[in-house]
């Protein structure tokens, strides 16, 4: 189901480009590996953003990312991004939303898409979250903002299995999992996922 939901939003909504930014965040989860390598055999720049010096370096050495970013220790991510996207963001993956999301939407170029997956920054909040009221800037730039769930593509699903099965049999598609034994700990390994401790698919072993 990750890979399906990769490979249908960047491909379905980002429809990529050689040559362009790919901007993905959540980018060492389960989805966010998979749309980085979808997209460096798109040809396109990519940049992660993660949440950990480790997983900045998993990005970039095992998943071919030219750069990525972490998070918790960048002060100013609107700058970071711009930094890491010198050409600006032609497709932003977002899988958490939040003040990430609002430093992305302030990098995008003029006919950017957003493939809008997930909003974990969002999930447990107890009030409803305010903050900059970007609708504007996405007009202006005339971006494509489009929110999905992969059960949209339930028609296409051989489709996303096959390229997805190439990838893997032809070396080019790599990926992770972080295996927790006991299925006791299913609700510690679930709530590892809000703290960002899981390294590509979390699976809990019974």
């Amino acid at each position: 189901m990750p890979g399906l939901t990769a490979y249908f939003g960047l491909m379905d909504i980002g429809k990529p480009k050689a040559g362009e930014t790919v901007l993905v965040s959540g980018a060492a989860g389960a989805v966010g590996t998979v749309v980085g390598q979808l997209a460096k055999q798109a040809g396109c720049r990519v940049v992660g953003i993660a949440g950990s010096d480790e997983k900045v370096e998993l990005l970039k050495n095992e998943f071919g990312f030219d750069e990525a970013i972490n998070y918790k220790t960048t002060p100013d991510m609107t700058t970071a991004i711009a930094t890491a996207c010198p050409n600006g963001v032609d497709i932003y993956f977002d899988n958490v939303g939040g003040e990430i999301t609002d430093a992305a939407i302030m990098n995008l170029n003029f006919h950017a898409r957003i493939a809008l997956c997930g909003q974990i920054a969002h999930y447990n909040a107890t009030e409803v979250p305010m903050g900059p009221r970007l609708f504007p800037r996405l007009l202006t730039r005339k971006v494509l903002l489009k929110g999905f769930i992969v059960s949209d593509y339930l028609d296409r699903v051989q489709e996303g299995f096959a390229a997805l099965a190439k990838g893997v049999k032809e070396g080019k598609l790599k990926y992770r999992e972080t295996i927790v034994e006991g299925f006791d700990k299913l609700p510690e390994a679930f709530l590892s996922l809000f703290s960002g401790e899981n390294k590509g698919k979390m699976i809990v072993k019974a």
